[in-house]
């Protein structure tokens, strides 16, 4: 998923808790699964930016200058102003585009009469 071309709201929205725990069957269930896909989001759009502010990087040890390069303020700008990594896990739950699986309840095995 393109986090830069999510339909996620920048603001919080209030979501209906059957809603969300109707795949799952379980609230509980579903925030975890929310909570570990935003987690994902976010180590992925930090190391986005840690690269391209990387290209701005200077390596001189002088404290005395600091240069503002108005290209890394538009960058940062930019990614402040995207979704949190949480409405954009939610979005994509509520959407079905979040693959989960519980390796628990896939290992018990079946009774057949």
């Amino acid at each position: 998923m393109d986090y830069k071309k999510s339909k996620a709201p920048v603001n919080t929205v209030t979501r209906n808790i059957m809603d969300l725990c109707d795949e799952t069957g379980n609230i509980y269930e579903s925030v975890a699964i929310i909570a570990k896909r935003a987690n994902q989001i976010s180590v992925q759009i930090k190391e986005d930016l840690s690269k391209k502010l990387a290209e701005f990087a200077s390596y001189n040890d002088s404290l005395e200058e600091v240069f503002e390069n108005r290209e890394q303020i538009e960058i940062s700008r930019y990614y402040e102003k995207l979704p949190k990594p949480s409405l954009q896990a939610t979005q994509e739950f509520v959407e079905d585009k979040v693959y989960w699986r519980d390796p628990a309840k896939d290992a018990q095995p079946t009774a057949e009469l």
